[in-house]
């Protein structure tokens, strides 16, 4: 039999218990990295100067944008090292907290994902190898094999520029898909591609690094693109946080610094008016 004070007293353990399971279910993934002291980040590492892997550690621009932003909240981090293709999706099934790679900027992610400030300049250019002479601007890519990342920002830019190509009279020969923009780079190099696409700053890193192979054959989106950083819907006190990091860095020099050091040049992103209607 239950008795009065037994009743009570289970009342009371209950009403502890369910106190105490609020605070877990009403928890952020912001304050989640607060309380651990870890972010936990999914980066694909094979984006130079963005991201990228040298002596088996990931580097680039990014890599320090984040070592600023745990040093600003006084976390440690913890970098995943993932394919792109399997990157948002594993950002929803909550594999990590947040993505840290160039995510291009475009409607229908936008409508999914909550975006950081943009970190980059992403608009798509052509690279041919260096000596075609039969390449001299994008319109010379007509009849021309061209290769670029799938499912990146670029792959649909340069679907777009086959259409105008083919309403002009003859598209590309052949879009080559790459799991890597440095798989297209290499089709470019070794000739089974004349020409590949990827943001303009990669591009120029490219070059600075094998200078004489490749040259710049112009720009191939009608409109800037930008890159950025995303969460899930629902974290968007993480990506205001993210933000918060990123103005203060601005209005520091410090990332300017940061953009000459990786980019070899500094360049105004936009702070608002950068997403397209219907935005998260």
């Amino acid at each position: 039999m239950i008795t009065r004070r037994t009743f009570a007293g289970l009342s009371v353990s209950i009403a502890i218990a369910l106190a105490s399971a609020v605070p877990a279910l009403a928890e952020t993934t912001f304050e989640k990295i607060k309380r651990t002291g870890t972010m936990v980040v999914g980066t694909e590492a094979a984006y130079p100067p963005f991201e990228f892997v040298k002596d088996g550690q990931i580097t680039g621009f990014g890599r320090d944008l984040l070592d600023e932003i745990a040093r600003s909240w006084g976390v440690e981090i913890k970098q995943l090292d993932l394919p792109f293709q399997g990157i948002l999706p594993g950002l929803l099934a909550q594999k990590f907290d947040f993505v840290a790679t160039s995510v291009g900027i475009n409607p229908e992610r936008a409508a999914r994902y909550a975006y950081t400030l943009p970190i980059a300049d992403s608009t798509a250019y052509a690279i041919k190898r260096a000596g075609n002479d039969h390449i001299k601007g994008v319109e010379d890519l007509a009849g021309k094999v061209v290769a670029t990342q799938l499912a990146s920002a670029v792959d649909p830019v340069a679907k777009a520029l086959d259409e105008k190509l083919k309403a002009e009279g003859k598209g590309f020969s052949e879009l080559k898909l790459f799991p890597t923009f440095n798989d297209s780079f290499l089709a470019v190099a070794n000739g089974t591609a004349d020409a590949a696409m990827a943001g303009l700053p990669v591009l120029q890193n490219l070059m600075n690094e094998r200078p004489g192979v490749f040259e710049l054959v112009g720009q191939a989106a009608d409109t800037q693109s930008l890159n950025a950083w995303v969460v899930r819907p629902e974290d968007k006190d993480l990506r205001d946080a993210i933000n918060a990091v990123v103005l203060e860095l601005k209005a520091s020099g410090r990332f300017a610094e940061l953009q000459q050091k990786w980019l070899g040049m500094t360049y105004d992103l936009p702070e608002k008016d950068y997403l397209p209607e219907g935005a998260l």
